[in-house]
């Protein structure tokens, strides 16, 4: 007889709010994570001496409330830890930077008059149409195959808050739903730098430009998120994601959650088509009625499970999955802080993204095309040591930046690219901060193909799937594993593969133990 009820496969942030989930709910679980901690690509580690950063994500936009509600994430160490509310500033070389303030731009500075007035609807209309797909990200989704009432009364809810829009913002509504960001901005929008942010923002993690369809649902898809119940709020946490995650893991401890790192899970072993245990790399068998798998979805299936328990249909939509990244992490061990053309010192704590314009991001997202980095690439940084003083030496500074685009198969090969792609980045770095490159103490350049290897992301998708249409909702990951459920009883999913994505939200995590809980209670 097995002494858990439930396996959680994975020590990321969704495991985690998984294992706690059930814990709570009065389950005996145990979490296995092959690294030697948790967290994923959510810790904080050092990269250089006494530099310290997050490993990949960096700012939190996405923490469910629920999750932070149900945990008491706030009790195990959230609150006290985190510096909310960074402003976003869109960089310019010619040093004259736009800021939004607050959350997502409740105040925009450095525009013309005319500008901050169609910026004020265009963003009241950017929040009104993500608050119509909030509830279906935050939610279970729709089965095709047999609505269950509650998802038929949370489609009722969608439904209904479409209609109290109005007839004239309805049809609006549906007409931008799927169309690109960058004819969504020219619209509304004069201002290249704003319109730049916005662009970026769309496309950020994603293989697609400005002008690709449907980019500007990864605005939507962002502007679902919130933080100190503050739509658009973000946060970037002091000592790293690992706040986070660290509360997290906390919370999970409290509720009695066993967890094991450096338990790396070789198979799941499946007998007359149920999941009944983790097999780890060296024989270790560990049984329970519930298998949830927090990693990813083609890993779960295609390696762990393996194709002979599955049908031939299924196996090939796990393959085809589009998981090919085209995001890198860049971080600088610096002597002293950057300054940055027109930046006040006081601003430096922000958000700082380097995207001139959706042209300028469009020409950026082309060579990614075709398996080349952008001689140009556009950018999201932070300086995390200037609100946390901790991360690095005193006086010294560290730079932490998501740039794109880097494609995972680059054509000419990473070890030849790399060196190429860092003196590009590093170009554009300067014409923004002056001086930049003299301060570098040490450099850390994490491509896609890195982030693969290092994190166990295939593809080095932050996301585990792309986040476009044909990817999301009951599509996400595959037909036959959509609502966390799997053509195997006894296991489901619990990542970011999983409805409704990546980013810190725990919305999966959350979701798969209320699945797992709703079947089991029956």
């Amino acid at each position: 007889m097995s002494d858990f009820d439930a396996v959680v496969i994975g020590g990321g942030h969704n495991g985690l709010v998984c294992a706690a989930f059930l814990a709570k709910a009065g389950r005996k679980v145990v979490v296995l994570e092959a690294a030697g901690e948790t967290g994923g690509g959510g810790h904080t580690r050092e990269f250089a001496p006494d530099f310290r950063v997050s490993a990949l994500a960096h700012i939190v936009n996405r923490l469910h409330p629920e999750v932070v509600r149900a945990l008491e994430l706030e009790r195990h160490g959230l609150a006290a830890s985190s510096v909310r509310q960074p402003a976003s500033v869109a960089l310019s070389a010619a040093g004259d930077p736009l800021v939004l303030e607050g959350a997502y731009g409740e105040t925009l500075q450095g525009a013309a008059p005319a500008e901050q007035a169609a910026w004020t609807e265009v963003r009241a209309q950017l929040f009104r149409y993500a608050g119509i797909l909030k509830p279906l990200l935050a939610r279970r989704p729709p089965s095709l195959g047999g609505m269950a009432l509650t998802e038929a009364a949370g489609l009722a809810m969608t439904g209904l808050s479409l209609k109290r829009l109005g007839r004239e913002d309805m049809r609006d509504f549906l007409r931008v739903l799927l169309m690109n960001v960058a004819d969504f901005a020219d619209e509304g929008l004069s201002d290249p730098r704003l319109k730049g942010l916005l662009a970026f923002d769309a496309v950020l993690g994603s293989h697609m430009g400005p002008r690709s369809p449907t980019s500007l649902l990864g605005l939507y898809y962002r502007l679902t998120g919130e933080h100190a119940a503050v739509a658009g709020g973000q946060m970037i946490p002091a000592g790293g994601m690992a706040a986070v995650t660290g509360a997290i893991r906390k919370a999970a401890e409290a509720a009695g959650v066993t967890i094991r790192t450096a338990a790396e899970v070789s198979s799941i072993e499946a007998r007359q088509g149920r999941a009944t245990a983790a097999v780890l790399a060296g024989g270790e068998r560990i049984a329970a009625g519930t298998i949830i798998s927090a990693i990813n979805p083609r890993t779960t299936f295609l390696d762990l499970v393996g194709p002979s328990h599955l049908d031939t249909g299924f196996v090939r939509r796990i393959g085809n999955i589009r998981m090919k990244g085209d995001a890198a992490k860049l971080h600088l061990a610096l002597d002293r802080a950057p300054e940055f053309t027109g930046l006040p010192l006081d601003r430096r704590n922000a958000r700082l993204v380097i995207a001139p314009s959706p042209d300028h991001v469009e020409r950026a997202f082309n060579p990614a095309k075709y398996g080349e980095f952008s001689p140009e690439p556009v950018m999201e940084i932070v300086l995390p040591s200037i609100n946390d003083p901790s991360l690095a030496p005193a006086g010294a500074c560290v730079l932490s930046a998501v740039v794109q685009y880097a494609p995972y198969a680059l054509k000419e090969g990473w070890q030849v690219g790399k060196p190429r792609f860092m003196e590009a980045i590093l170009s554009v770095l300067e014409a923004h901060a002056p001086g930049i490159g003299r301060t570098i103490v040490h450099a850390e350049l994490l491509t896609p193909a890195d982030i693969e290897r290092e994190f166990r992301m295939p593809g080095g998708h932050w996301h585990h799937g792309e986040l476009q249409a044909d990817q999301m909702l009951m599509s996400r990951p595959a037909f036959g594993a959509e609502g966390y459920d799997t053509p195997l009883d006894g296991l489901f999913l619990a990542g970011a593969g999983s409805h409704p994505g990546g980013g810190i939200s725990g919305v999966p995590g959350m979701n798969a133990a209320k699945r797992v809980l709703g079947i089991r209670d029956r």
